[in-house]
Protein backbone atom coordinates (compact mmCIF):
# COMPACT_ATOMS: atom_id res chain seq x y z
CA UNK A 1 0.00 0.00 0.00
CA UNK A 2 0.74 2.98 -0.57
CA UNK A 3 3.37 4.12 1.50
CA UNK A 4 1.94 7.06 2.30
CA UNK A 5 2.39 10.53 3.09
CA UNK A 6 1.34 11.13 6.71
CA UNK A 7 2.63 14.11 8.16
CA UNK A 8 2.41 17.27 6.51
CA UNK A 9 4.66 18.28 4.22
CA UNK A 10 5.32 21.31 5.07
CA UNK A 11 7.69 23.60 2.75
CA UNK A 12 8.74 21.15 0.38
CA UNK A 13 6.80 21.11 -2.82
CA UNK A 14 6.51 17.27 -2.18
CA UNK A 15 6.96 14.03 -3.46
CA UNK A 16 8.60 13.22 -6.33
CA UNK A 17 10.60 10.84 -8.28
CA UNK A 18 13.79 12.23 -8.10
CA UNK A 19 15.92 9.66 -9.60
CA UNK A 20 18.77 8.01 -9.03
CA UNK A 21 22.21 8.52 -8.83
CA UNK A 22 24.85 6.23 -8.77
CA UNK A 23 28.47 6.97 -7.48
CA UNK A 24 28.82 10.43 -6.63
CA UNK A 25 25.27 12.44 -7.43
CA UNK A 26 26.13 13.97 -10.53
CA UNK A 27 28.46 11.27 -11.86
CA UNK A 28 28.83 9.06 -14.34
CA UNK A 29 27.66 5.24 -14.17
CA UNK A 30 28.72 2.63 -16.99
CA UNK A 31 27.41 -0.45 -14.29
CA UNK A 32 23.57 0.62 -13.00
CA UNK A 33 21.65 -1.98 -10.70
CA UNK A 34 18.22 -0.89 -9.44
CA UNK A 35 16.84 -2.35 -6.27
CA UNK A 36 12.96 -1.90 -5.87
CA UNK A 37 12.05 -2.09 -2.08
CA UNK A 38 7.73 -3.12 -1.96
CA UNK A 39 4.91 -2.65 0.92
CA UNK A 40 3.33 -5.50 -0.45
CA UNK A 41 2.88 -8.14 -2.64
CA UNK A 42 3.64 -7.91 -6.34
CA UNK A 43 0.19 -10.03 -7.07
CA UNK A 44 -2.08 -7.24 -5.14
CA UNK A 45 -2.76 -5.96 -8.58
CA UNK A 46 -2.58 -2.80 -7.29
CA UNK A 47 -0.25 0.01 -5.44
CA UNK A 48 2.91 -2.64 -5.89
CA UNK A 49 1.85 -4.36 -8.91
CA UNK A 50 1.57 -1.08 -10.48
CA UNK A 51 5.05 0.39 -9.31
CA UNK A 52 6.31 -3.38 -10.46
CA UNK A 53 5.25 -2.95 -13.70
CA UNK A 54 7.48 -0.17 -14.17
CA UNK A 55 10.90 -1.60 -12.72
CA UNK A 56 9.65 -4.40 -15.65
CA UNK A 57 9.40 -1.55 -18.09
CA UNK A 58 12.50 0.11 -16.89
CA UNK A 59 13.98 -3.14 -17.68
CA UNK A 60 12.84 -3.93 -20.84
CA UNK A 61 13.63 -0.41 -22.12
CA UNK A 62 17.05 -0.39 -21.18
CA UNK A 63 18.39 -3.39 -20.59
CA UNK A 64 18.92 -2.38 -16.94
CA UNK A 65 19.31 -4.75 -14.36
CA UNK A 66 16.96 -4.54 -11.42
CA UNK A 67 16.17 -6.76 -8.13
CA UNK A 68 13.05 -6.28 -5.39
CA UNK A 69 11.84 -7.43 -2.40
CA UNK A 70 8.37 -7.96 -1.59
CA UNK A 71 6.20 -7.42 1.68
CA UNK A 72 9.22 -5.01 3.32
CA UNK A 73 7.36 -3.65 6.67
CA UNK A 74 7.87 -0.17 7.57
CA UNK A 75 10.28 -0.71 10.24
CA UNK A 76 13.97 -1.36 10.73
CA UNK A 77 13.74 -4.39 8.64
CA UNK A 78 13.68 -1.99 5.82
CA UNK A 79 17.09 -1.11 6.56
CA UNK A 80 18.44 -4.09 6.56
CA UNK A 81 16.68 -5.00 2.85
CA UNK A 82 18.75 -1.63 1.43
CA UNK A 83 21.80 -2.66 3.23
CA UNK A 84 21.63 -6.22 1.94
CA UNK A 85 20.88 -4.77 -1.57
CA UNK A 86 23.63 -2.71 -1.51
CA UNK A 87 25.69 -5.27 -0.81
CA UNK A 88 24.58 -7.04 -3.98
CA UNK A 89 25.69 -4.42 -5.67
CA UNK A 90 22.70 -2.42 -5.93
CA UNK A 91 23.89 1.52 -6.74
CA UNK A 92 20.00 2.86 -6.98
CA UNK A 93 17.42 1.92 -4.47
CA UNK A 94 13.75 2.75 -4.55
CA UNK A 95 11.59 2.87 -1.68
CA UNK A 96 7.99 2.30 -2.73
CA UNK A 97 6.00 3.16 0.75
CA UNK A 98 6.02 6.29 2.94
CA UNK A 99 7.28 4.91 5.99
CA UNK A 100 10.78 3.99 4.51
CA UNK A 101 11.61 7.50 4.71
CA UNK A 102 13.75 7.81 8.20
CA UNK A 103 15.14 4.27 7.22
CA UNK A 104 16.16 5.63 3.72
CA UNK A 105 17.80 8.75 4.90
CA UNK A 106 19.79 6.74 7.38
CA UNK A 107 21.09 4.25 5.02
CA UNK A 108 21.50 7.03 2.02
CA UNK A 109 24.06 9.23 4.67
CA UNK A 110 26.25 5.77 4.81
CA UNK A 111 26.49 5.00 1.14
CA UNK A 112 26.64 8.49 -0.49
CA UNK A 113 27.69 6.70 -3.76
CA UNK A 114 24.25 5.33 -3.96
CA UNK A 115 21.56 6.93 -5.17
CA UNK A 116 17.74 6.99 -3.74
CA UNK A 117 14.34 7.20 -4.86
CA UNK A 118 11.88 7.49 -2.01
CA UNK A 119 8.30 7.47 -2.81
CA UNK A 120 5.71 9.85 -1.06
CA UNK A 121 7.86 11.25 1.54
CA UNK A 122 9.15 14.84 1.94
CA UNK A 123 13.19 13.97 3.13
CA UNK A 124 15.61 15.12 0.36
CA UNK A 125 19.36 14.37 0.62
CA UNK A 126 22.16 15.16 -2.19
CA UNK A 127 22.00 11.17 -2.75
CA UNK A 128 18.05 10.90 -1.76
CA UNK A 129 15.25 12.30 -3.56
CA UNK A 130 11.11 11.80 -3.63
CA UNK A 131 8.52 11.47 -6.15
CA UNK A 132 4.88 10.75 -6.70
CA UNK A 133 2.15 11.85 -8.91
CA UNK A 134 -1.03 14.13 -8.91
CA UNK A 135 -3.27 10.93 -8.69
CA UNK A 136 -6.28 13.96 -7.60
CA UNK A 137 -6.50 14.92 -10.75
CA UNK A 138 -7.41 11.78 -12.16
CA UNK A 139 -9.80 10.77 -9.26
CA UNK A 140 -11.76 13.71 -9.99
CA UNK A 141 -12.23 12.57 -13.24
CA UNK A 142 -13.38 9.28 -11.73
CA UNK A 143 -15.49 11.09 -9.66
CA UNK A 144 -17.24 12.50 -12.85
CA UNK A 145 -18.18 9.11 -14.19
CA UNK A 146 -19.65 8.21 -10.20
CA UNK A 147 -21.59 11.15 -10.19
CA UNK A 148 -22.96 10.55 -13.53
CA UNK A 149 -23.58 6.99 -12.87
CA UNK A 150 -25.55 7.05 -8.91
CA UNK A 151 -29.10 6.49 -8.87
CA UNK A 152 -29.11 6.74 -5.23
CA UNK A 153 -26.95 9.57 -5.59
CA UNK A 154 -24.98 7.98 -2.56
CA UNK A 155 -21.90 7.29 -2.68
CA UNK A 156 -19.40 4.94 -0.82
CA UNK A 157 -15.57 5.20 -0.56
CA UNK A 158 -13.56 2.69 1.31
CA UNK A 159 -10.45 4.82 2.33
CA UNK A 160 -7.05 3.48 4.06
CA UNK A 161 -5.84 5.70 6.57
CA UNK A 162 -7.04 9.92 7.48
CA UNK A 163 -3.78 11.35 6.20
CA UNK A 164 -3.54 14.27 3.57
CA UNK A 165 -2.84 12.15 0.89
CA UNK A 166 -5.77 10.08 0.95
CA UNK A 167 -8.21 12.99 2.09
CA UNK A 168 -6.97 14.63 -0.53
CA UNK A 169 -8.39 11.98 -2.86
CA UNK A 170 -11.67 11.68 -1.49
CA UNK A 171 -12.12 15.51 -2.09
CA UNK A 172 -10.91 15.59 -5.71
CA UNK A 173 -13.15 12.71 -6.33
CA UNK A 174 -16.20 14.54 -4.54
CA UNK A 175 -15.57 17.28 -6.31
CA UNK A 176 -15.90 15.51 -9.54
CA UNK A 177 -19.22 13.53 -8.42
CA UNK A 178 -20.69 17.37 -7.47
CA UNK A 179 -19.37 18.93 -10.40
CA UNK A 180 -22.14 16.69 -12.47
CA UNK A 181 -24.36 15.49 -9.70
CA UNK A 182 -24.50 18.16 -6.82
CA UNK A 183 -27.26 16.43 -5.29
CA UNK A 184 -24.99 13.60 -4.61
CA UNK A 185 -22.97 12.81 -1.61
CA UNK A 186 -19.65 10.54 -0.56
CA UNK A 187 -19.90 8.43 2.35
CA UNK A 188 -16.55 7.24 3.54
CA UNK A 189 -15.48 4.16 5.53
CA UNK A 190 -12.14 3.81 7.46
CA UNK A 191 -9.76 0.29 6.98
CA UNK A 192 -6.84 1.70 8.88
CA UNK A 193 -4.93 -0.81 6.06
CA UNK A 194 -3.61 -0.44 2.91
CA UNK A 195 -3.76 -3.77 2.62
CA UNK A 196 -6.34 -6.39 3.44
CA UNK A 197 -8.47 -7.98 1.25
CA UNK A 198 -11.02 -8.90 3.78
CA UNK A 199 -11.22 -5.44 5.81
CA UNK A 200 -11.38 -3.29 2.76
CA UNK A 201 -14.78 -6.15 0.88
CA UNK A 202 -16.29 -5.78 4.55
CA UNK A 203 -16.05 -1.88 4.35
CA UNK A 204 -17.35 -1.40 1.00
CA UNK A 205 -20.49 -3.78 2.58
CA UNK A 206 -21.33 -1.64 5.63
CA UNK A 207 -21.36 1.33 2.41
CA UNK A 208 -23.62 -1.29 0.41
CA UNK A 209 -25.34 -1.72 3.48
CA UNK A 210 -26.03 1.82 3.48
CA UNK A 211 -27.00 2.76 0.45
CA UNK A 212 -25.06 3.62 -1.75
CA UNK A 213 -25.07 2.30 -5.39
CA UNK A 214 -21.04 3.00 -6.65
CA UNK A 215 -18.07 2.30 -4.31
CA UNK A 216 -14.83 3.77 -4.93
CA UNK A 217 -11.60 3.35 -2.91
CA UNK A 218 -8.61 4.65 -1.74
CA UNK A 219 -7.14 0.86 -1.15
CA UNK A 220 -4.94 -1.64 -2.79
CA UNK A 221 -7.10 -4.46 -3.74
CA UNK A 222 -10.46 -5.57 -5.69
CA UNK A 223 -11.89 -6.51 -2.44
CA UNK A 224 -14.57 -3.22 -2.64
CA UNK A 225 -15.27 -3.61 -6.19
CA UNK A 226 -15.70 -7.11 -5.36
CA UNK A 227 -18.66 -6.31 -2.71
CA UNK A 228 -20.05 -4.12 -5.41
CA UNK A 229 -20.08 -6.72 -8.22
CA UNK A 230 -22.15 -9.21 -5.90
CA UNK A 231 -24.71 -6.77 -5.28
CA UNK A 232 -24.82 -6.12 -8.36
CA UNK A 233 -24.08 -2.35 -8.56
CA UNK A 234 -20.82 -0.34 -9.96
CA UNK A 235 -17.91 0.04 -8.85
CA UNK A 236 -14.27 2.65 -9.76
CA UNK A 237 -10.92 0.76 -8.50
CA UNK A 238 -7.83 2.48 -7.93
CA UNK A 239 -3.51 2.05 -8.88
CA UNK A 240 -4.37 -0.40 -11.63
CA UNK A 241 -7.21 -0.83 -14.17
CA UNK A 242 -8.99 -3.68 -12.49
CA UNK A 243 -11.88 -4.58 -14.39
CA UNK A 244 -10.91 -8.58 -14.82
CA UNK A 245 -11.20 -8.28 -10.83
CA UNK A 246 -14.97 -7.27 -10.91
CA UNK A 247 -15.99 -7.25 -14.92
CA UNK A 248 -19.88 -6.65 -13.92
CA UNK A 249 -19.28 -3.46 -11.65
CA UNK A 250 -16.30 -1.61 -12.46
CA UNK A 251 -16.08 1.64 -14.53
CA UNK A 252 -12.74 3.31 -14.35
CA UNK A 253 -9.88 3.61 -11.87
CA UNK A 254 -7.69 6.47 -11.46
CA UNK A 255 -4.25 4.28 -12.45
CA UNK A 256 -0.48 5.22 -12.05
CA UNK A 257 1.96 4.93 -14.75
CA UNK A 258 5.35 4.70 -13.08
CA UNK A 259 7.76 3.29 -16.01
CA UNK A 260 8.58 6.12 -18.28
CA UNK A 261 9.50 8.37 -15.19
CA UNK A 262 11.58 5.99 -13.80
CA UNK A 263 13.34 5.41 -17.58
CA UNK A 264 13.56 9.03 -17.51
CA UNK A 265 15.18 8.97 -14.04
CA UNK A 266 17.93 6.06 -14.24
CA UNK A 267 18.98 7.74 -18.04
CA UNK A 268 19.84 10.80 -15.81
CA UNK A 269 21.60 8.37 -13.47
CA UNK A 270 24.02 7.04 -15.69
CA UNK A 271 24.86 10.05 -17.78
CA UNK A 272 25.67 11.95 -14.94
CA UNK A 273 22.67 14.45 -15.25
CA UNK A 274 21.48 13.22 -11.85
CA UNK A 275 20.35 15.77 -9.34
CA UNK A 276 18.00 15.43 -6.11
CA UNK A 277 14.81 16.50 -6.19
CA UNK A 278 10.93 16.37 -5.05
CA UNK A 279 8.87 15.66 -8.13
CA UNK A 280 5.27 15.71 -7.98
CA UNK A 281 4.15 14.91 -11.66
CA UNK A 282 0.71 15.25 -13.09
CA UNK A 283 -1.48 13.99 -16.56
CA UNK A 284 0.17 16.24 -18.65
CA UNK A 285 3.72 13.86 -17.10
CA UNK A 286 1.57 10.82 -17.68
CA UNK A 287 2.27 9.38 -14.47
CA UNK A 288 -1.57 9.65 -13.17
CA UNK A 289 -4.28 8.42 -15.72
CA UNK A 290 -8.12 7.85 -15.90
CA UNK A 291 -8.80 4.11 -16.85
CA UNK A 292 -10.15 3.29 -19.92
CA UNK A 293 -13.88 3.64 -19.35
CA UNK A 294 -16.27 -0.05 -19.32
CA UNK A 295 -19.22 -0.45 -20.68
CA UNK A 296 -20.68 0.04 -17.66
CA UNK A 297 -19.96 3.51 -17.34
CA UNK A 298 -22.36 5.97 -18.11
CA UNK A 299 -23.16 6.73 -21.78
CA UNK A 300 -22.30 10.67 -21.01
CA UNK A 301 -19.44 9.98 -18.79
CA UNK A 302 -16.86 10.00 -22.23
CA UNK A 303 -17.74 13.26 -23.16
CA UNK A 304 -17.49 14.89 -19.69
CA UNK A 305 -14.67 13.37 -19.24
CA UNK A 306 -12.58 14.07 -22.64
CA UNK A 307 -13.84 17.70 -21.54
CA UNK A 308 -12.34 18.10 -18.17
CA UNK A 309 -9.24 15.82 -19.20
CA UNK A 310 -8.77 18.67 -21.97
CA UNK A 311 -9.05 21.41 -19.23
CA UNK A 312 -6.88 20.24 -16.84
CA UNK A 313 -4.43 19.16 -19.56
CA UNK A 314 -4.19 23.07 -20.93
CA UNK A 315 -4.42 23.80 -17.17
CA UNK A 316 -7.83 25.62 -17.54
CA UNK A 317 -8.99 23.79 -14.63
CA UNK A 318 -7.65 23.21 -11.56
CA UNK A 319 -9.14 20.46 -9.29
CA UNK A 320 -9.22 22.77 -6.10
CA UNK A 321 -9.99 26.16 -7.85
CA UNK A 322 -12.41 28.38 -5.70
CA UNK A 323 -15.11 28.25 -4.67
CA UNK A 324 -14.65 25.46 -2.70
CA UNK A 325 -17.00 24.87 0.72
CA UNK A 326 -16.20 22.04 3.63
CA UNK A 327 -18.34 19.74 5.61
CA UNK A 328 -19.94 23.16 7.43
CA UNK A 329 -20.63 25.22 4.45
CA UNK A 330 -17.77 27.70 4.74
CA UNK A 331 -15.56 29.04 2.18
CA UNK A 332 -12.56 27.28 2.45
CA UNK A 333 -11.33 28.67 -1.27
CA UNK A 334 -12.51 31.88 -2.60
CA UNK A 335 -14.05 32.40 -5.87
CA UNK A 336 -10.97 32.41 -8.52
CA UNK A 337 -8.30 31.48 -5.83
CA UNK A 338 -6.46 28.14 -6.75
CA UNK A 339 -5.30 25.80 -3.61
CA UNK A 340 -1.43 26.13 -3.28
CA UNK A 341 0.56 22.52 -3.29
CA UNK A 342 1.56 23.40 0.08
CA UNK A 343 -1.81 23.08 1.51
CA UNK A 344 -2.63 20.25 -0.71
CA UNK A 345 0.19 18.20 1.01
CA UNK A 346 -1.84 18.79 4.54
CA UNK A 347 -5.43 18.58 3.51
CA UNK A 348 -6.72 17.90 6.98
CA UNK A 349 -10.65 18.86 5.93
CA UNK A 350 -13.85 17.47 3.64
CA UNK A 351 -15.33 19.12 1.21
CA UNK A 352 -18.90 20.01 1.06
CA UNK A 353 -20.53 16.93 -0.07
CA UNK A 354 -18.23 14.19 2.32
CA UNK A 355 -20.44 11.97 4.95
CA UNK A 356 -17.26 11.07 7.06
CA UNK A 357 -14.76 12.31 9.96
CA UNK A 358 -11.20 12.88 9.49
CA UNK A 359 -10.35 11.18 13.19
Amino acid sequence: MQRVFVVMIAVVLALGLVAVGCSKSGAKSDKIKVGFIYIGPIGDGGWTYAHDEGRRFLEKETGIESSYKENVPESPAAEKVMEDMISQGCNIIIGTSFGYMDYMENVAKRHPDVTFLHCSGYKTGKNMGTYFGRIYQARYLSGIVAGLKTKANKIGYVAAYEIPEVVRGINAFTLGVRSVNPQAVVKVKWTHTWYDPAKEKDAAKALLDEGVDVVAQHQDTAGPQQAAEERNVWSIGYNTDMNSKAPKAYMTAPIWNWGPYYVRQIKAVKEGTWKSESYWGGMNDDIVRLAPLTANAPEAAKAAVDKATKDILAGTQKVFQGPIKDQTGAVKIKDGEVMADADMLKFDWFVEGVEGKIK
